[in-house]
């Protein structure tokens, strides 16, 4: 399942002994850095590329809330939501 296995390694992390935000830092503008992409990509500023995830809590106070994702945005673009069930 793409995408599980990286909240499982946040949660780890923390475990491990990192703050909430360190995480959150080490998985965005970290990574960017790692790769040499963070004059494009890792932090929200003006003329880099938006990929965002809008969360509905707060992952600060527990990182588990990273799986609460309310919408995902890729180049400044909503992505459609999937379809739920009802049944």
């Amino acid at each position: 399942m793409a995408g599980y296995f990286e909240h499982v390694e946040m949660e780890m992390m923390v475990q491990a002994g990192l703050t909430p935000m360190q995480v959150l830092v080490a998985a965005t503008s970290g990574a960017a850095h790692v790769w040499q992409l963070d004059q494009k990509l890792g932090s929200i500023r003006p003329g880099r590329q938006a990929d965002l995830l809008v969360l509905n809590a707060n992952p600060l106070s527990d990182i588990k809330n990273t799986r609460q994702i309310h919408s995902v945005w890729i180049g400044g673009h909503q992505l459609a939501q999937p379809a739920t069930n009802t049944n």
